[in-house]
């Protein structure tokens, strides 16, 4: 892309932004469980603009045979059958446990492949609700590059078996996952005792399975609103003494010497689980009490391990705070109480007497009456939504080219991906950003904007299209042709094509208006293709689709 089409395009951005967005007014919704709105092409089917609307949702992005799935079947029927899909795993190449980590042609190959694959199963996987549920769970759940890449590939299976199980069983085993105890330390967990009096404890990972993954640092009324004391102050959660506590229960596990010697490259033996240490001393067999509750002598690690994740999963705050985060990533940054509250409800008891229900909990998500308002154009609410953070725009921008495989960088060797969220590369166990991020000025929850800043604008607006004319784009198998014949035929023509895969058939009057000028008025491209694709990545770097409502 030319230097002078991309300071002209920011300028159109720019003059999108300050368009539209009025107050829009909140119309009845629908049953939280019907999946139905307005009308339907089929008996239990949804309006092709409410399952677009649903595709963003439930997926890396919409797909014109998505899109049919979901309008025929609704979106009970569909979820249904996704559930009953295997999980797609990956099965990495041997060379990821034995490359020479001084050659750095054979590094950049073996933390790429881990990232190549999960750009590709997300654009083309077909369990794509399992996909994203299990993205979701990884923002808020991370590893990074701390860790070996054959760990990310075990990491991943890790959370597609468990993105449709049980929160519970999910929790006991990410404790005892190689690649989380080699992150968070907890492999090095041990008591001081005459034995060992070189053992020390070490409670990182205690303290982010309470504070990032289960229950946060206050405590939480059933909707997610924070408790507070006769002062208005909020009322912590937990102490130190019990995270000191919890840690001690946690003491005493060890990666798993099952094949052992390990390959240098897998040096925690990532594909099987850690297992307790033989001897003795290296657990904490004392009382302990962690939260009021009393955990009594003598007990084995994987006792202890069991009673840890008893205590987290009846604790009143792990409902609401692990609902408020998979709403967050998958449908609204700042839902209600009331949203927070529905969906809690069914974490807790999923109508069996089962907490930690997955299923339940992701159907309840995305079922619920506020997830299924804007199914209707128009009738939501401001307030409602979500910035289209890097991943899922990078995704659907893709998908909506048809593209199956990952873009790769024709100079180089390295998988391509949002600059922003590459997979498996967070700063820290704080994710990308924190779930707690407001947009400036404001008290509405936005976090995804924290990583939407100029550095990521700049690449949605030229790297891509630079990328499809390297001929990259071939090579994933996106189709970029009909966008190029669209436009040849007219401008308006390829508006209309971009307006239904990215924009539901529904692209605002401002932005079609402004795309209709650019292209008319500037010679933005070399050719129709050219043109096509630069006139796509402007819409797509806009507010109108950055935004998802």
């Amino acid at each position: 892309m030319r230097k002078g089409n991309l300071a002209f395009g920011l300028a159109v951005v720019l003059a999108v932004s300050g368009c539209g967005g009025g107050k829009t007014s909140v119309a009845p919704g629908p049953s939280p469980s019907s999946g139905q709105v307005g009308a339907a092409t089929a008996p239990l089917g949804m309006t092709r603009f409410a399952a677009a609307r649903a595709a963003d949702q439930v997926s890396f992005g919409a797909t014109p045979a998505l899109v049919d799935s979901l309008a025929q079947q609704g979106l009970n029927a569909w979820i249904t059958d996704q559930m009953a899909l295997p999980p797609t795993q990956m099965s990495p190449p041997s060379f990821l446990r034995t490359y020479n980590s001084n050659d750095s042609a054979a590094s950049t190959q073996a933390f790429n492949w881990p990232v190549n694959q999960f750009m590709t199963n997300a654009l083309s996987g077909p369990d794509q609700l399992r996909l994203r549920v299990s993205w979701a769970l990884f923002q808020f759940i991370p590893i990074n590059g701390k860790v070996p890449p054959y760990s990310h590939t075990q990491y991943y299976n890790l959370l597609q078996r468990h993105a449709f199980g049980n929160y519970g069983d999910f929790i006991r085993e990410l404790t005892i996952h190689p690649a989380m105890g080699a992150f968070l330390d907890n492999v090095q967990n041990r008591p001081t005792s005459e034995q060992c009096p070189s053992c020390a404890p070490n409670e990182n990972y205690a303290r982010e399975l309470m504070q990032l993954f289960t229950l946060g640092v206050v405590k939480l009324n059933s909707d997610g609103t924070t408790v507070r004391d006769g002062q208005g102050k909020p009322v912590e959660t937990y102490s130190q003494e019990d995270v000191e506590e919890l840690a001690a229960a946690l003491t005493g596990w060890m990666f798993s010497q099952v094949g052992a010697p390990t390959p240098s490259q897998d040096w925690l033996n990532a594909g099987y689980p850690m297992v307790p240490e033989s001897w003795p001393p290296l657990h904490d067999r004392n009382p302990k009490t962690i939260m009021g509750t009393a955990f009594p002598a003598g007990k084995s690690a994987p006792e202890e391990l069991d009673a840890v994740v008893a205590l987290l999963m009846a604790h009143p705050n792990i409902g609401p705070f692990v609902s408020q985060r998979l709403i967050q990533h998958l449908v609204t940054s700042n839902p209600t109480p009331a949203y927070v509250g529905r969906v809690a409800a069914v974490f807790r008891n999923n109508g069996q007497g089962v907490a930690g229900d997955m299923k339940a909990t992701i159907r309840a998500i995305l079922t619920d009456v506020e997830a299924r308002r804007g199914d209707v154009p128009g009738a939501d609410t401001t307030r409602f939504g979500k910035f289209r953070e890097p991943m899922l725009w990078y995704t659907g921008m893709l998908r909506g080219l048809g593209c199956t495989q990952n873009l790769t960088n024709p100079n180089g060797p390295w998988a391509m991906g949002p600059n922003n969220q590459m997979p498996f590369n967070p700063a820290s166990v704080f994710s990308y950003y924190l779930p707690t991020d407001r947009a400036p000025g404001s008290n509405l929850l936005a976090p995804e904007q924290k990583i939407v800043n100029a550095s990521e604008l700049t690449q949605r607006l030229g790297s891509i299209g630079w990328q499809m004319q390297q001929g990259a784009g071939v090579a994933a198998g996106c189709d970029t042709n009909s966008l190029g014949q669209a436009f040849a035929l007219s401008p308006r023509t390829l508006i209309d094509q971009i307006s239904v895969r990215w924009f539901r058939g529904a692209m605002p009057p401002t932005l079609r208006s402004n795309l209709q000028t650019l292209a008319t008025t500037q010679n933005v491209g070399s050719d129709a293709t050219s043109n096509a694709m630069v006139l796509t990545q402007y819409a797509l770097t806009t507010p109108f689709y950055g935004v998802i409502k």
